[in-house]
């Protein structure tokens, strides 16, 4: 009889550990995350970006100044690479740009195009007609959107990155320039060269972003969960062992 009733316990406790591991991995992108953005090809763009997660959700404000005024400028979350910004001295071919291309290796590819209407896969990558327009040298933009499951597991692994594009190198007031686009030779370099860049990583505990809730919240949420999950398992485990010891002995005791 004990062998008969040890197996099955063994095979809940077995069944119930996945639930208290699948919480986890499902919500492991969960929260808030920051990017302080530095300027790229000297462009002297600042600013700042929020992203909250829940889900498929993402929830992004981005803030830059010293923009090009009055022109579109591309902004995107890039992934799949090192998780970091590279720096001017990465302009290979030494044409005077950092361009895209050559900053991939550090930021990686684009997996979500920050537009202000519409699609946002990578296929709306320059989608110039649909990004915000820096009225002033500054912009301002704030969407919530679905994100696919590759830029959920670039944030969970700390490996976006927020990238703004567009600079006028040659201070002309204008995307100009004998330089064509790496990414489309209709373009000069200007319009498509990365203007600043910042990882994107969790916000820290006790921060609250401008017009989002206090970190701790998003962050945890997922955690109570989780735990509630696997309280509920472990107590299922404890109850069905309890009960299978309770049979043993009556059985004994009819023996």
């Amino acid at each position: 009889m004990r062998k008969a009733f040890a197996l099955p316990t063994v095979a809940i406790a077995a069944a119930a550990f996945p639930l208290l591991t699948m919480g986890t991995a499902l919500a492991d992108h969960d929260g808030s995350y920051q990017a302080s953005l530095g300027a790229l090809n000297q462009s002297g763009v600042t600013g700042t970006g929020m992203v909250t997660l829940k889900g498929d959700q993402a929830t992004v404000t981005v803030k830059a100044s010293n923009l090009l005024a009055g022109s579109p400028h591309a902004q995107h979350f890039h992934i799949g690479a090192q998780g970091v910004c590279p720096t001017d001295a990465d302009d290979k071919d030494g044409d005077g740009f950092l361009s895209t291309t050559e900053g991939a290796p550090a930021y990686g590819a684009i997996g979500t195009s920050l537009t202000t209407t519409g699609d946002t896969s990578p296929d709306s990558g320059l989608a110039v007609d649909r990004f915000p327009t820096a009225e002033g040298g500054s912009l301002t933009y704030e969407r919530t959107f679905s994100i696919t499951e590759d830029v959920q597991k670039a944030f969970a692994a700390g490996t976006a990155v927020l990238v703004v594009h567009g600079v006028d190198k040659d201070g002309s007031g204008a995307y100009d320039g004998d330089i064509k686009s790496d990414l489309d030779p209709s373009l000069p370099m200007e319009a498509t060269a990365p203007a600043a860049c910042g990882p994107l990583k969790a916000a820290q505990m006790g921060t609250t972003p401008a017009g989002g809730a206090e970190t701790g919240a998003g962050a945890t949420s997922g955690v109570e969960n989780q735990a509630a999950i696997g309280v509920g398992a472990l107590a299922a485990v404890g109850a069905a062992a309890a009960g299978a010891v309770a049979y043993r002995r009556r059985q004994a005791d009819q023996a």
